[in-house]
């Protein structure tokens, strides 16, 4: 059948049952993108005839004789379309992965359409940005700034890859079809726990297509774990590829590998299994008893885990001073036990692997990663391969949030990869990433809070259960951060953590946007909050009273290293900041009848995860006068690419044109940790600081050297060094190198200092219906020197927005025999458009003594005292406490109701 393509008539062949998003990318039209396949997210979205359309769900046959346009079709990043250009502008993206579709659907909307915005916008999704950019966008605010003389830092500069972003031509993980490409599909437990007894593949291996079948009788003998850290022995080893033990609903039993995804899905049909169902356990609480089924008792000392014969991953125990004397002495005493939920990341970009075999004979990966350094290093663990026989690397990766600091989909694509000797891919489907892919923790959390009539603070003591669920990915790391900078902010005299993690069958939980600290801190700030009311002082002044400041020991289950310091301290500015805002009335009006409160929360993060993120940077000199940096790190959203392009810029003292970037790839990049813990600015920018400051450096010395002037009287600029008279140009100064000129930087993570960040709302609460209406929202940062002002707004924003999901929506339901319930974007509610106010953001003013230019980090922690302070307004609007996330309108209105 003919259609028409961006205007190109194309001879279309779909296959039965396909829909046009696939006959698309069988053309090579990467720019639509799979989000959701069920029509849900907007990603796929085109225009047919002019109508927007989720491509995902229309079928292809249906095309047919008719004009469909893509991103690409509406302009190209040389002649970008008006609404490109402004998208542009406004910096109406993060990751981007949603842009394409959102761009596709906004260009049908003409000046009627701008009060219509949440209905004509509700089937797109943006999971990064909380869509005031978009809504800026829309509306021709133009938030972003052109390059010009003068330093770099400190300006909205647009990311270098805007243009490529709204047109659809920026390449993610799976844009790309090698010649030869085989799918990989796997066969999933129906059973929570049970042993394999027997895996038939014989009538799998019949059929067409199939090319491969793996089963435990394939998988490396090597444990290890799926969660990535820069010292592998932070997580336990106890995950194998495929095992023949299953411990939740959803774990591999085999893989079947495909001439095309249709044949491997077929083969995993067609494999008999015979199972040996086991006792299994959900209840972190009956996973702890004597006599309870034990998911890892075959493990041994060398896995890591606390006490297999528990089903325990990992516990914490400490504090300080004497908690139980200062709860009997004191004047007020709040206790209460707090329950966070099971959340879903949602980056829009699912979890996807492509690999191969280079010309060199190596294993090459191209997959959709944060950790790309962390991936090879592991990947050569389970296989056997030294590193310079494994290469790792990243295109731009569609969103992370944590999820992807984890190994879910690479191994399983090497094996294939390692077997067949050809190209193969495997993606996880949206149903996966809610059943398979681990979630955020769910917590419960005990606190004890005790206080003097003048308010101070003289106890505080929590008590916390996380569900590890089926492995211990990441579990340690998120119960010991969870159970520090949120105790640790504050004064107090005698504290006590009592902290664990337990094994259960349910689907495993892992690293999540704010690493422990989010749930924990929704259950430490809501009971400061009733112990402030109690005394009746003002919350905000509560923790004013309260909250460490510089001198003070940073103290939770023990007293903090010498790591851990005050580089720079707005915590105090940061409470003016948002209690004027908050005060000053505005926001949105409350309807009639409804009950009107207002709720505070602090949060403190250290900037740098502990226990070792390293990074190292180069930069070289070209010969056209162009530096080219070469860094780890990968780009998901978290804008590092422009900042570390800023800040090459600033120093080199040239504009942001000039700079190259190459990253996220072990073959052409030194290493770094990887981008998580916020750690893109303070870590591997501060290696790029480094190498650009020596790269300065040498530049001044070969032209001073050239010229007969001092070092100290050179100048350098964008072309080259003015010395006195003489005028020494970048080439000239490559040639005086012998043609080569590169310089290095490290960063070794440490010291680390500490950031702030205070949140507030202005709630309306339907008392019929338990309806909360967000009526204003304030959100203060200490960030140190803002490096970017509109793309720091921009993740404070998207990670409030992430935090009002995680607060009033989202939650991972399951029926408490570990199947999940809610498996697509349709039954988990993502924010909307509609769902999300636009908060105020407000910026302390400090320099921070540790980060490059001053710096801190700030991608992580707004997210934290959200929910909080959401939890802290519905009480003061209807006088009802919550202790369970998410505060839906069905427990707001039970908790009147009862």
């Amino acid at each position: 059948m003919k259609v028409g393509i961006n205007g190109t008539p194309t001879e279309c062949f779909p296959r039965p049952g396909q829909c046009l998003r696939t006959m698309l990318r069988d053309h090579a039209h990467f720019e639509v993108k799979k989000g959701c396949d069920a029509g849900d997210c907007g990603a796929c979205s085109v225009l047919v005839d002019g109508q927007p359309m989720h491509s995902c769900i229309f079928p292809a046959f249906r095309a047919a004789g008719r004009e469909v346009v893509t991103v690409a079709g509406l302009g190209t990043p040389e002649d970008l379309h008006p609404l490109q250009r402004r998208f542009v502008e406004a910096g109406g993206f993060q990751c981007g992965f949603c842009t394409a579709g959102m761009v596709v659907t906004a260009s049908t909307l003409d000046a009627g359409d701008m009060n219509e915005l949440p209905e004509r916008l509700k089937g797109n999704l943006c999971r990064c940005t909380g869509y005031r950019s978009i809504e800026d966008a829309l509306r021709g605010v133009v938030n972003t700034e052109k390059p010009t003389e003068g330093p770099s830092s400190g300006r909205s500069l647009s990311a270098p890859a805007a243009t490529r972003i709204v047109t659809g031509t920026e390449p993610y993980t799976l844009d790309y079809t090698p010649t030869g490409l085989l799918h990989a599909s796997v066969l999933q437990s129906p059973h929570a726990h049970a042993r394999v007894v027997r895996v038939d593949t014989s009538a799998a291996e019949a059929m067409p297509g199939v090319r491969l079948v793996l089963t435990s009788a394939d998988s490396p003998d090597r444990v290890y774990s799926t969660a990535r850290h820069d010292q592998r022995t932070d997580d336990p080893d106890d995950t194998r590829l495929i095992d023949t033990v299953m411990r939740f609903k959803g774990q591999r039993v085999a893989v079947v590998v495909g001439e095309t995804l249709a044949a491997a899905e077929a083969g995993c049909r067609a494999i008999v299994v015979e199972y040996e169902p086991l006792p299994a356990v959900f209840d972190p609480a009956e996973a702890s008893l004597p006599g309870a089924p034990l998911l890892h008792g075959d493990k041994g000392p060398e896995s890591r885990i606390c006490d297999p014969s528990r089903n325990l991953v990992a516990e914490l125990h400490g504090g300080t001073g004497d908690v139980d004397s200062a709860v009997a002495a004191a004047d007020a005493v709040v206790t209460g036990r707090y329950r966070t939920q099971r959340i879903q990341h949602v980056h829009l970009e699912t979890h996807g692997t492509i690999g191969w075999i280079d010309d060199e004979g190596r294993l090459t990966l191209r997959t959709s990663t944060q950790v790309p350094f962390l991936v090879r290093d592991e990947i050569c663990e389970i296989f056997g391969l030294g590193q310079d026989k494994v290469r790792v690397f990243t295109a731009r990766v569609g969103g992370g949030f944590g999820g992807k600091q984890e190994l879910l989909t690479e191994d399983v694509v090497a094996l294939a990869v390692l077997k067949t000797g050809s190209p193969v891919q495997f993606e996880f489907t949206r149903t996966d990433e809610f059943t398979v892919s681990p979630c955020r923790h769910p917590f419960q959390i005990d606190v004890t809070a005790a206080a003097a009539a003048d308010g101070t603070l003289t106890a505080l003591a929590i008590d916390v259960v996380t569900d590890a669920g089926a492995y211990g990915n990441h579990s340690p790391g998120v119960m010991f951060h969870g159970c520090s900078e949120s105790v640790a902010l504050y004064r107090c005299a005698n504290k006590r953590v009592d902290a664990k993690s337990v094994y259960t069958n349910n689907i495993p939980s892992g690293a999540f946007r704010g690493y422990g600290l989010g749930q924990v801190i929704f259950a430490v700030e809501s009971a400061l909050d009733d112990l402030a009311r109690d005394l009746d002082i003002d919350p905000f002044e509560f923790r004013r009273r309260n909250v460490v400041v510089p001198g003070d020991p940073i103290v939770a289950a023990h007293v903090e290293g010498d790591d851990l310091i005050f580089g720079s301290y707005g915590l105090d500015q940061c409470l003016d900041l948002t209690e004027r805002a908050l005060r000053s009335g505005d926001g949105a009006g409350a309807p009639d009848g409804w009950k009107v409160g207002e709720g505070m929360a602090v949060a403190m993060i250290a900037t740098i995860p502990p226990r070792g993120h390293v990074a190292e940077a180069s930069i070289a000199l070209l010969s056209d006068g162009c530096y080219e940096i070469r860094v780890g790190t990968a780009e998901f959203g978290n804008g590092t690419t422009t900042v570390h392009t800023q800040i090459a810029a600033t120093e080199l003292r040239t504009s942001p044109e000039r700079i190259v970037v190459r990253q996220s790839d072990t073959d052409a990049t030194t290493y770094d940790t990887g981008a998580f813990g916020s750690a893109g600015t303070v870590v591997a920018g501060k290696a790029l600081y480094a190498a650009a400051q020596s790269m300065s450096g040498r530049i001044r010395d070969i032209a001073a050297s050239a010229s007969g002037c001092a070092a100290q009287a050179c100048e350098l600029g964008p072309e080259g060094v003015q010395c006195g008279k003489r005028f020494v140009s970048l080439p000239e100064i490559l040639a005086s190198s012998g043609g080569t000129l590169v310089t290095v930087g490290d960063s070794g993570g440490v010291p680390r200092s500490l950031a702030f960040n205070v949140q507030a709302f202005r709630v309306a609460v339907e008392e019929s219906t338990g309806t909360v209406r967000i009526l204003q929202s304030v959100q203060s940062a200490d960030a140190g020197t803002i490096m970017n002002p509109q793309q720091c707004r921009g993740q404070i924003e998207g990670g409030v927005a992430q935090g009002i999901g995680s607060a009033l929506y989202e939650e991972i339901k399951t029926d408490g025999a570990g199947t999940v319930v809610t498996d697509s974007i349709r039954s988990y509610h993502v924010p909307q458009f509609a769902d999300i106010p636009r908060t105020e953001v407000f910026f302390a003013d400090t320099y921070d003594q540790l980060g490059p230019f001053g710096a801190k980090s700030m991608s992580e922690s707004p997210y934290n005292p959200v929910a909080p302070a959401l939890a802290n307004a519905i009480k003061d609007a209807v006088g009802s406490r919550l202790y369970e996330l998410p505060l839906s309108s069905e427990r707001v209105w039970r908790s009147l109701d009862g």
